[in-house]
């Protein structure tokens, strides 16, 4: 009889960490762990004195992911039985760019007294926006340089991303920057703290950072933002980089004694959640896309060229697949979008009949909503209540539905919005194509495309192509698990080769959904507006909606 060999894979999302132990023969998963962060998102006042932080902030707790950790690993070991001996590798993915402030010892700042008053010293979550006018400048120096590393970027800054954090830092509050010595994305704060030295992905730098493979950093460039960012942040991004599926390090004796694990257990370089997640559905050939589909969604695409390709995320080398090119591009706010609908806009008799049925709201809204023609609302939508990312790259866009009259019902309201998501990832797709990049399959992975056959169902009219649902909605930590039996290699029961990795581990397709040939006629009549509208509010009249957003201006628009 064969043994069985396992992996550890540990999926840090935005409100909770998951834990999962995996078979590294059958991928079968042997346990799971899911704990919520017990700080949740801090958003409005910090956990120790209570003071309020600045509108747009969005911080955490990283003592949570600390006992997402101890706690997660102590679980599974007890529900699996297993033998910790048989435990071959560790792998860890993140939501990004999520930023730890810490010192030498590799100490998150807001853990001492001296520091934790300072929203600075707290994790930056990746959807912290307090940084619009920091990423301003950063995107008026690099254009103004014309810096070469943009191309790879879409031509695009996001304030989610590591550098416009840091430079708000710099700028807002001295003390905290300077006693940082790193600033860690947090998924390579949990594997230097595991292996006990300071690591870094080429996932999360390549795609949140301005670094690439050949160039590094752009130091001329942080020097042209300020002389004085440019000679100290370099140290506090040091550590080597390594890229997908390295071993990054070696389980510590004190994390061993921890985690009750074997000592010098390899661990897996980190990786950001959604690209982890494209290992997990077995995602790994040239012209595939994966749509990691959750309070937002992450369009994730493999190709063997590199395309420099306005309005998407980024593409990077080797970042997710050995060998290809993999783009990211994303849609700000989709279960949200539709979570934000149902929060604040459904009518109460909507409510009690839905409890009366003993139904979710959305269950009860899809229903109603699933007998409705394409069309038939004479409703249209733009999904950017929170902005837009790809492909316009504003967060200034806001959201819009035209078309309602005085007999529009909730049910109407609901599926368009579903409808408005779907043409979202539509334009994004539409982009790769015009840059001559044919996509070939789509699969979607998440709580939503388990769940929803209404909204799986739209985007295959709407996309004209099959959607291919995963079976597990724990896709990302699958993906961290493949990536800790890469590491551990043969030798050690696991693989050398990823793809070998991917074809015995990954969760196998749960259902697809095909394109409805009279459905596809209405949608593309439909898509049709929706661009109109898009190019409309996001180009033409550009400054509309941030005037809304933010307060009328007196001067004049300009229309282009």
């Amino acid at each position: 009889m064969v043994d069985n060999y396992f992996s550890i894979g540990i999926d840090f999302g935005t409100e909770s960490g998951r834990v999962l132990l995996v078979n590294v023969h059958s991928g079968s998963i042997e346990a799971i762990k899911v704990i919520p962060y017990r700080h949740g998102v801090i958003e409005d006042t910090l956990p120790i004195n209570k003071q309020r932080i600045p509108k747009g902030s969005v911080l955490q707790h990283p003592g949570d992911y600390l006992h997402v950790l101890k706690e997660g690993v102590a679980h599974v070991l007890a529900e699996s039985k297993v033998n910790p001996t048989h435990i071959i590798g560790i792998g860890v993915d993140f939501t990004s760019s999520t930023i730890v402030p810490v010192d030498h010892t590799l100490t998150p700042l807001c853990f001492y007294s001296n520091y934790h008053q300072s929203p600075h010293s707290w994790v930056k979550l990746w959807k912290h926006h307090h940084t619009k006018a920091e990423t301003e400048k950063i995107y008026r120096v690099a254009t103004q340089r014309k810096e070469k590393w943009m191309r790879k970027l879409g031509y695009n800054i996001s304030e989610e991303w590591m550098i416009p954090k840091i430079l708000e830092v710099f700028e807002q509050d001295r003390e905290i920057y300077t006693h940082t010595a790193y600033y860690l994305e947090a998924v390579d704060w949990i594997v230097s703290i595991l292996a006990s030295k300071v690591s870094r992905n080429n996932c999360s730098l390549g795609f949140k950072a301005f670094w690439n493979e050949k160039d590094g950093y752009p130091e001329e460039f942080f020097t042209a933002i300020d002389p004085e960012f440019g000679k100290t942040i370099l140290p506090k991004l040091a550590g080597e980089v390594k890229n997908i599926g390295e071993c990054a390090g070696y389980l510590t004796e004190e994390w061993a004694r921890k985690l009750s694990l074997p000592v010098n257990l390899p661990i897996s370089t980190g990786v950001i959640d959604a690209h982890s997640a494209v290992l997990g559905t077995g995602v790994y050939q040239s012209g595939e896309l994966l749509m990691v589909m959750g309070t937002s969604t992450c369009h994730m695409m493999l190709h063997s060229e590199e395309k420099e390709i306005p309005g998407i995320s980024g593409v990077v080398k080797d970042a997710i697949i050995p060998g290809l090119y993999a783009y990211e591009a994303g849609q700000s706010a989709v279960g949200d979008l539709f979570g934000s609908y149902i929060k604040n806009h459904v009518p109460e008799s909507y409510k009690q009949e839905a409890d009366k049925q003993g139904v979710s709201m959305f269950d009860y809204l899809e229903k109603k909503a699933a007998k409705l023609s394409p069309g038939e609302s004479g409703l249209i939508a733009l999904d950017w209540h929170n902005g837009n990312r790809s492909i316009l790259s504003n967060t200034d866009l806001s959201g819009c539905l035209i078309g309602l009259t005085l007999h529009t019902k909730p049910e109407a309201i609901f599926r368009t919005y579903l409808e408005s998501t779907a043409f979202g990832a539509n334009m994004i797709i539409g982009a790769y194509r015009d840059w001559g990049m044919d996509v070939r399959e789509v699969v979607a992975c998440g709580g939503l495309p388990q769940a929803n056959k209404l909204l799986m169902q739209l985007y295959a009219d709407i996309l004209n192509m099959p959607i291919h649902v995963s079976q597990s909605n724990y896709a990302p930590a699958i993906g961290a698990a493949i990536l800790g039996a890469v590491a551990a290699g043969r030798i050690n029961n696991g693989y050398d080769d990823m793809e070998a990795a991917i074809r015995y581990m990954a969760q196998p397709i749960e259902k697809t959904y095909y394109p409805i040939k009279k459905h596809v006629e209405v949608y593309q009549q439909l898509f049709a507006h929706y661009k109109e509208l898009h190019d409309y509010f996001g180009m033409k009249r550009l400054s509309m909606m941030r005037n809304l957003k933010h307060g009328i201006d007196k001067e004049t628009e300009t229309i282009y």
